[in-house]
């Protein structure tokens, strides 16, 4: 589990773009403990235990382009946004140019050769998350759902010198992607079941109890996308999407 600050290349923000965001904050407050800070005109941080994990932002803000949906991003972090847009490029994918977000650091939208968005940092002032993963809310885990596995392991392994392990499953086989020998990400490959999903990163946050968390989203008006499961050694996972359609990932991790 990741504690302190994330490594090169490991995911260090989540970013989230909600309708409604006074009540997106009201909603994940009360299903995952968050807490805020606010960033004057732009939006709020999103703390764990005081903790900044992310932002949450207001999808109908005038800078956001018409048409994007209610969106939880990712973002992983590099020691240059301008090389990591030329690599992305070169292997396949696409990315916009590199922007400076004030003395923080200098930031890119980047797409997989499959579409899928990601967004990567080079740190400043703001290195990222410093949160233990193990915290009631925290992102504990990340993955991508894609419509060709091979092309995106490739592109990952060779982008970020991530490794990609095939473990077969008995209905879905699933890619465990390690940095330095250590689990980071996940893949899986978009099923029949999935055609009205596009390629994209699924994140993952920690519950203390998963029936728990999903009992009370729902009195709070979410839907369940992915019942709970249960995974090796005790933990639970699922996914939920809430009120403002905003899709994400609860783990509760083995007892």
């Amino acid at each position: 589990m990741a504690i302190g600050t994330r490594r090169i290349h490991d995911f260090c923000w989540v970013n989230l773009l909600t309708p409604r965001p006074t009540e997106a904050r009201a909603f994940f407050g009360e299903v995952l403990g968050w807490s805020y800070a606010e960033i004057p005109g732009i939006g709020h941080l999103v703390q764990v235990e005081g903790r900044a994990i992310g932002g949450i932002f207001d999808l109908e803000a005038p800078n956001t382009p018409k048409g994007t949906p209610p969106t939880l991003g990712v973002m992983l972090k590099v020691a240059s946004a301008d090389a990591t847009v030329a690599r992305v490029a070169k292997l396949g994918g696409r990315a916009l140019p590199a922007f400076d977000i004030g003395d923080g650091g200098r930031m890119a939208v980047c797409f997989d050769p499959n579409g899928a968005e990601f967004d990567v940092w080079e740190p400043r002032k703001n290195h990222g998350t410093d949160v233990d993963s193990r915290l009631h809310g925290a992102p504990s885990w990340f993955e991508t759902l894609t419509s060709d596995v091979d092309r995106a392991a490739k592109f990952y392994t060779e982008l970020f010198g991530w490794s990609a392990t095939p473990i077969p499953g008995p209905a879905l086989a699933y890619t465990v992607f390690e940095l330095d020998g250590a689990p980071i990400a996940g893949m899986l490959a978009l099923g029949p079941k999935m055609v009205d999903l596009r390629p994209h990163w699924r994140t993952y946050f920690t519950v203390s109890d998963a029936d728990a968390a999903v009992g009370r989203a729902l009195e709070l008006g979410a839907t369940i996308a992915m019942s709970l499961k249960d995974a090796p050694g005790g933990a639970r996972f699922g996914e939920l999407t809430s009120p403002q359609g905003v899709s994400f990932g609860i783990s509760q991790l083995a007892r």
